[in-house]
């Protein structure tokens, strides 16, 4: 692992805000490294508040998109709420389909089947809204790169409202709208909303149309907050001010199919980690292992038995999907060491009968473990279609873009993609992609990263330094929780591997062997337990939480990596 200490902040700058807050230099230096440089600013990032939401009316097209669906209304239309069999694209379709049909009884909804008809607006889903009478399809998490199918329902007489947040290709799909941050026409503030983000700015235009506030929109914000967490999009700006009331409302009124699941939890406070871990994929399993719909119909179910029912299947479909991952993943690494492909500076791997759902989860694991840009392939139809993940740093869709000749469609961010591509082509892909990633991406990339937010000694840490630490929550990308190093450790010869596998390390310490001990857990790094052996000095990097047991709460030190 490499540690990469963050550069100190501005010491004016930390000393003011230590005196107008009233905290610590630590405190003061961690706000500052995340752009917090004012009272005013903290007073934001402290207490994100729903009035700091920008107007909606900034994205492009956002007049259009409101108008053509206040005249769908009006005329009584049937609308098709489309959207992605992911997280992100089940709860924009329940946000949106919810909010719509307090409008308009004719509302209806539509996740395409992963399977048959693939990632994205599908002519089969345009052939549907056409032989039920739709005339308008507000499609969500999808649709960017849809021109042809857009095309396709215009001639059906169906007209489309796009709400992605995808990179757009070189042209935009010719729709009556295209809601999307990321386009280069598009002026709007804040380019990181997830594609339910973009769903909630057009439900906030609709209902400041009608003279009603945000507020009226909170109870909405848990699918939000999920969408945010699950899509792994930077928890900055707006996407703050949504996971932080989201999140609130999944603690005081979840809606009927999270607190199903989240019922066997028996947590007192849910985090953004419950939601990324507990949440998220049980969600997901429905579009992995069956249909997205389910999750859809768990997400906008009112009635608390029939929620219950619904959460219970998904449960069902969330086992499955680990059984499937575990034995793909196995297969996966042992074909990696068959080839010796860990030699290459990408992984890309390939089996006909890998269940399509879970490729894109066992990418990631195999990122974890080579700590490469992967491809996950499996047969889709006549075609092959594949999963990429990438490492820090290294933007794996452009990588993507340089290998297009290759691909027949692809799309996705910078750290996460999908494909498609004839057979014929996979190797000639394999080889072109190890190709573009070798001389473009830089060889530290190639090393897993720690990066440490600062130095601290063990006596800075105290019950109200941690109180303090757990309000720079929700964390995520563009705001992470704080990692610490601290130097000239003693372990207090009680470390010991602890698991079924004895794969962790359990430990006490203490800091030039006076001072506080704090206890300490290592998943994954039992192995280096010879390191804290006969009272040797070593140096940590960790966060801080909370161990509690036995009905005691007491702070331990949450190892990431330990160097003597």
């Amino acid at each position: 692992m490499r540690w990469t200490l963050q550069p100190k902040p501005n010491p004016e700058i930390v000393d003011e805000l230590s005196k107008k807050l009233g905290v610590g230099k630590a405190v003061a230096s961690l706000l500052a490294q995340r752009g917090v440089k004012t009272f005013e600013e903290a007073r934001k990032f402290f207490r994100p508040d729903l009035a700091d939401l920008h107007d909606p009316f900034l994205m492009k097209d956002m007049e259009l998109a409101v108008a053509r669906i206040e005249k769908a209304i009006e005329n009584g239309e049937n609308i098709l709420v489309y959207g992605d069999y992911d997280v992100d694209g089940t709860t924009s379709v329940a946000l949106m389909s919810s909010y719509l049909k307090t409008l308009s009884p004719n509302i209806a909804t539509y996740i395409p089947d992963r399977y048959d008809e693939g990632y994205g607006v599908s002519y089969q889903g345009i052939d549907f809204a056409s032989d039920n009478d739709f005339s308008l399809i507000v499609a969500l998490d999808c649709g960017i790169k849809a021109i042809e199918k857009v095309t396709y329902a215009k001639e059906k007489g169906i007209d489309f409202i796009i709400c992605d947040h995808h990179r757009p290709g070189d042209s935009i799909p010719e729709a009556v709208a295209v809601l999307d941050p990321k386009r280069e026409d598009c002026e709007y503030p804040y380019k990181e909303l997830c594609g339910c983000g973009v769903g909630f700015k057009l439900i906030q235009a609709l209902s400041s149309r009608k003279g009603e506030g945000v507020e009226s929109l909170l109870p909405y914000l848990d699918l939000v907050a999920t969408a945010i967490g699950a899509d792994i999009v930077p928890i900055t700006g707006e996407n703050r001010i949504l996971a932080y009331h989201g999140l609130n409302v999944i603690n005081v009124a979840p809606r009927m199919g999270f607190n199903a699941i989240l019922s066997q939890l028996k947590k007192e406070k849910i985090t953004i980690t419950d939601v990324v871990f507990v949440l998220a994929p049980r969600i997901n399993a429905a579009g992995r292992m069956r249909h997205g719909q389910h999750a859809v119909n768990l997400l906008t179910e009112e009635d608390e038995e029939t929620a219950i029912a619904f959460a219970a299947e998904i449960e069902a479909f969330n086992a499955d999907r680990k059984d499937a991952d575990k034995s793909i993943t196995q297969e996966a690494l042992a074909q990696i060491e068959d080839l010796q492909e860990q030699e290459r500076n990408t992984t890309v791997v390939y089996h006909e009968s890998w269940h399509k759902g879970v490729i894109g989860i066992v990418a990631s694991r195999l990122t974890e473990t080579y700590y490469r840009p992967t491809l996950v392939f499996t047969r889709s139809g006549d075609k092959l279609a594949a999963s990429a993940r990438s490492v820090k740093g290294f933007d794996v869709y452009n990588a993507l873009e340089s290998c297009k000749e290759h691909i027949e469609q692809f799309g996705g961010h910078k750290y996460a993609a999908g494909l498609t591509l004839l057979e014929s082509e996979y190797e000639n892909f394999k080889n072109r992609f190890e190709e573009v990633v070798s001389s473009s991406i830089e060889r530290h990339l190639l090393t897993p990263e720690i990066t440490i937010d600062a130095e601290l000694d063990l006596k800075d840490i105290t019950p109200k330094f941690y109180r303090i630490l757990k309000q720079f929550a929700p964390f995520g990308p563009g705001n992470m929780s704080p990692v610490f190093m601290t130097r000239d450790l003693t372990d207090s010869g009680f470390a010991k591997c602890v698991g079924a596998d004895k794969s962790h390390l359990k430990f006490r310490v203490k800091q030039d062997g006076n001072g506080p001990s704090f206890d300490g857990i290592g998943f994954g790094l039992g192995k280096k337990i010879d390191i804290l052996k006969n009272g040797n000095s070593f140096m940590a990097a960790y966060s801080i939480d909370e161990n509690h047991y036995n009905g005691n709460t007491s702070l331990q030190l949450k190892l990431k990596d330990i160097k003597d």
